[in-house]
């Protein structure tokens, strides 16, 4: 089994498990991967002589400028072109490196205009970063040019030799490759033996220089991803932004349901019953017999929509889960369940009522998706806190196949516990059995 690499949104490629009868190790010098690594080398040295002199001069220029008040408007101009190129050098490694680097943050401009513009451009973090790159990498790539070239030429020149060693005694004049020589004494490749051992080494350099050049571009990933890319703070201010999008989605379509629920069943519900009652009272005079009747039944469809209102509450946020907490809260959901469902919680003391209430749907809707669709005829429900963590998980013996990346109810619950901070794991092979763990961030209940 060996491996081959495809692109992924992390530091470069990814790597899926494919079958090949020929190893790595010999595979790799005809990779389309090395030969994009060894293009992006080869191309780092001009690019890099560019964004240099360009980063340098402006800088310089704006410098010397300052005492005029040309100076400035110089010196943001330069930072400027230094976040366009730094924008060209991550186009340059995603199609050459496979390396899915977000965009930095935009500048912050809080009004339009010129000196806005210029304030926004000097005060950007991007900016220095992406100078800092311009300066910085020049060295490195003449390093990985240097290197990579040399590999790469001596590898392949001394294990094609035997096909062109004849090139010496017939155009040259000397016997072969001259590995030694002084005014006395010379040292030729020039016999079978010393051929072979020649291509031999070649081969060597040549299976070696891949994984030079491999070692050589996660230098540069490294340098693209934390120079040109968004700082961790600006990537979890996107993520939380994100994350408040999903809390307002799925609050609107709480409410949706909330409202749904209230129209379609108690509401509807009570209207039939004020028109049965008010029937009822025509009719009480008349035929009071009649009258009773329809007394009775609205007073079951009373009984009825009390009943749909406090299965709606529940749905809201239980009672039982305030005045008892998740152990007793979950008893009652599995109590309902179809299946019979092993309740263990095992926590020293109760969350936060945000994280509690999360946990107790989230059991609540794993358990409803196990009454509908796994067909199992057993259920267990384990919460127990680690560290920092409050760890949940549910799991069944019913047919499997569950998956969040199928759009079904899974995303959303997944999407909700990401929008907290927490992770939802599906374990789910077809035939089962089926074990989903959720992690939540522990907050204690605040007194």
């Amino acid at each position: 089994m060996a491996t081959d690499y495809g692109y992924d949104s992390g530091l470069g490629f990814s790597e899926t498990v494919r079958r090949h009868r020929v190893p790595a190790g010999l595979r790799a010098p005809f990779e389309g991967r090395t030969w994009r690594e060894f293009g992006y080398v080869l191309l780092s040295l001009p690019i890099s002589i560019v964004m240099f002199t360009y980063a340098v001069t402006m800088i310089s220029l704006g410098a010397g400028l300052l005492v005029t008040f040309l100076g400035i408007p110089v010196f943001a101009a330069g930072l400027a072109g230094c976040r366009g190129l730094g924008a060209l050098e991550r186009a340059r490694a995603r199609g050459l490196l496979g390396l899915e680097v977000g965009d930095p943050e935009p500048l912050g401009m809080r009004k339009p205009g010129f000196m806005a513009w210029i304030g926004a451009v000097l005060k950007s973090g991007t900016s220095w970063r992406t100078l800092l790159y311009s300066v910085v990498h020049l060295p490195w790539a003449i390093f990985s040019f240097a290197v990579a070239v040399n590999f790469w030429v001596y590898g392949w020149a001394l294990l094609t030799y035997p096909l062109w060693f004849w090139v010496f005694p017939a155009y040259v004049g000397q016997d072969g490759l001259q590995l030694y020589g002084d005014e006395t004494h010379h040292i030729y490749l020039n016999n079978p033996f010393e051929i072979g051992v020649t291509a031999l080494v070649g081969l060597l350099f040549t299976l070696a220089t891949p994984w030079i050049v491999r070692a050589l571009t996660t230098v540069d990933r490294v340098m693209v991803h934390g120079l040109l890319g968004p700082t961790r703070l600006s990537a979890r201010v996107v993520e939380l932004e994100s994350d408040r999008g999903v809390v307002v989605d799925t609050a609107a379509a709480d409410l949706r349901r909330i409202e749904r629920d209230l129209h379609d069943g108690a509401q509807a519900r009570l209207v039939a019953l004020a028109m049965d009652l008010g029937l009822a009272k025509e009719k009480l005079t008349e035929d009071p017999a009649a009258a009773a009747r329809m007394v009775d039944e609205a007073h079951g469809e009373v009984k009825t929509a009390l009943q749909e209102l406090r299965d709606l509450a529940r749905g809201i946020h239980p009672a039982v889960l305030t005045d008892r907490g998740l152990d007793a809260a979950l008893s009652a959901v599995a109590s309902r369940c179809t299946v019979p469902v092993q309740v263990e919680v095992d926590l020293p003391a109760r969350p936060a009522p945000a994280i509690e209430g999360i946990a107790y749907f989230t059991v609540s809707e794993l358990l409803q998706n196990i009454s509908k669709h796994s067909r199992a005829t057993f259920a267990a429900v384990d919460v127990w806190r680690v560290e920092n963590r409050l760890m949940l998980q549910v799991v069944d013996n019913g047919v499997g196949g569950a998956d969040v990346s199928s759009g079904s109810g899974l995303t959303g619950l997944a999407e909700r516990l990401d929008a907290v901070d927490g992770i939802l794991v599906v374990d789910s092979p077809v035939g089962g059995p089926t074990r989903v763990t959720a992690e939540l961030p522990w907050r204690s209940e605040r007194v």
